[in-house]
Parts: C-alpha cells; structure tokens; sequence
C-alpha cells in the first residue's frame, strides 16, 4: 500500500529562540535587528533548528523592511543588505548542514508597523498599495537564493491577493501562503480560509496553504477547511501558551511533549509542512520530527 509522503519539518519560534539567548527584541524591528547587530546569533538560532531536525529555516525578515531600516537611521543601501543578509545567513547553515531548504519570510504590512495590526489586517491599504509595499522587499529577499518564500501570517484576503501577483510575476520562486486566524474557520479579516484557499490554488508554484501563529487547538478543523479544496497543507502554530495582556505574560504550557501529541493529529491528517511558531523552539522540532521519523518510509 503507498504511503502518503512524510511531511517536511519547519524550524520553530526564531525570535523565542533568540530571547532564549538572552536578548530583548522589544521595539519595531523585532528579530530583524539582530540582522544587523549580531548576524552570528542569528545564524546559531538557524544551525540549531537544523541539528534539532529542521527541513526547512525560515528566515529572520519577517519584520524586516526598507522603511523598518531606514526609520531607524540605517541607509537604503544598508537595509537592503540586511534583507539579503537574512537569506545568506540560512543559506550558509544549510550547506554547512548538508542538506534542507531555506524559506524567505515575508511578513505582513501590519508587522513592519508593529501596532497590531498584522493580527487584523485593517491598514487602510488597497490591495494595489499592498501589492507595491511589498514588491522591493520581495525582490531582494527571491534574489537572494531562497529555495521558496514564507508569505506567513497573513491577516487579509487583499493582502493575500497582493503577494499572490508578486508570486506570479517571479517564474523562479515557489511560495507557500499562511494566515494567522481569530478562530477554527476564518482568517483574521473574517474571510473563510476555505475561500482563501480556493483563490489561491490555481497559482503556479504554490507549495501549500494553511496556518500559523494560531492556537494548537484550532489547527486541525483550519487544516480540514483547507485540505477541502485539494491544496496541500502547512501548519506552525504558537506553543498553547496563550499572552495575557493585562498580566503581561504568557500562560499554559509549552510542553514539547504536548505539543508533539497536538502535532500527530496534523500529521495523520496529511500536512504537507509542519513546525512551530511562537513560544517553540528546538526541543518542539525534535519532537516533531521523533514523530516524523516514526512514519513508515515511501514507497
């Protein structure tokens, strides 16, 4: 009987990681500003998602931008090599790893304002002003030599849209397409994921379509919305700890074991890609892939 295939494992959290190490990424620039600040960090969080069993680094541009730099007293120039930078520096784990994918993460508009908003999509922006915010950082980023981008945690369908011209006008680059949602069915703007999905499988180079930065607990009925329309599947959600706003700090667990058990249902469910967003690290990704590992092999 043939097996369906193994699926590919995402790194986790890489800005938890980074805090793990110690350093505060408060202020717009997030994980981004280690890009220019200490690069070598940045490529230790990379080498150890691969030694952990990553397939595949995403790389630290989420919240990285032209604007993002420049704001903060960095040239054109300058920040225009940190996006790059972001890509070389996976690249480089990979190689030294010996074997993996790099995907260029391009984070939503609301993300480079650090307000909120990447979470509701409400910018104030048309799809066509989305579509040429976005065009230079993804030129630099696809040039770079990423094996595929990360358009993640999308909040809007016209956010969605633009990025999707961007993939059509790049023949070289594959793309997969994640949201972050408000509940087990709808994306952040409320447009069904069902609906998104299905506008975005007939683009050519699409790897898969699906979530992240979502509570494990929603996961599974998103997936089944997506896997309705024949896309294949990606999944990285938060750890289960859940922020508390008016404490100031996370709450729940963040057990790996719980959420490798959460990670298996994905698994049975025929996801295609598979990892851990914020509040995961290595020690998730090892236990993904013990389950990965654990699949019987091709055939």
């Amino acid at each position: 009987m043939k097996q369906s295939p193994r699926p590919l494992v995402l790194d986790g959290g890489l800005a938890t990681s980074l805090e793990a190490h110690g350093r505060d990424l408060s202020g717009g620039l997030w994980s981004a500003r280690l890009l220019a600040e200490e690069p070598a960090l940045v490529s230790q969080v990379h080498r150890d998602h691969f030694q952990a069993g990553a397939d595949v680094a995403i790389t630290a541009s989420y919240q990285a931008s032209v604007a993002a730099f420049t704001q903060r007293g960095y040239s054109h120039s300058q920040a225009l090599d940190f996006l790059a930078r972001s890509v070389e520096l996976a690249l480089t784990e990979r190689d030294a790893f010996g074997h993996g994918l790099v995907a260029a993460s391009v984070g939503p508009y609301g993300a480079a304002l650090a307000d909120g908003s990447e979470y509701t999509g409400a910018y104030g922006l048309s799809e066509d002003e989305l579509h040429l915010w976005h065009r230079e950082r993804w030129r630099v980023l696809t040039d770079a030599g990423a094996d595929l981008v990360a358009c993640e945690t999308l909040p809007s369908l016209p956010e969605a849209r633009a990025l999707a011209r961007l993939l059509e006008e790049t023949p070289h680059v594959r793309a997969w397409f994640s949201f972050s949602c408000v509940d087990a069915e709808h994306i952040s703007d409320g447009t069904p994921l069902r609906q998104v999905a299905e506008e975005l499988a007939p683009l050519d180079r699409l790897v898969a379509v699906g979530v992240n930065c979502v509570p494990p607990s929603h996961v599974a009925p998103l997936l089944h919305e997506v896997a309705s329309t024949g896309v294949p599947t990606i999944a990285y959600p938060n750890s289960g700890e859940y922020w508390d706003a008016e404490a100031q700090q996370w709450t729940g667990t963040a057990d790996p074991q719980d959420f490798g058990r959460a990670a298996a249902q994905w698994i049975a469910d025929g996801v295609s890609l598979v990892g851990g967003c914020c509040r995961t690290g290595p020690e998730h990704v090892r236990a993904i892939r013990s389950l990965v590992d654990s699949l019987p092999a091709d055939s």
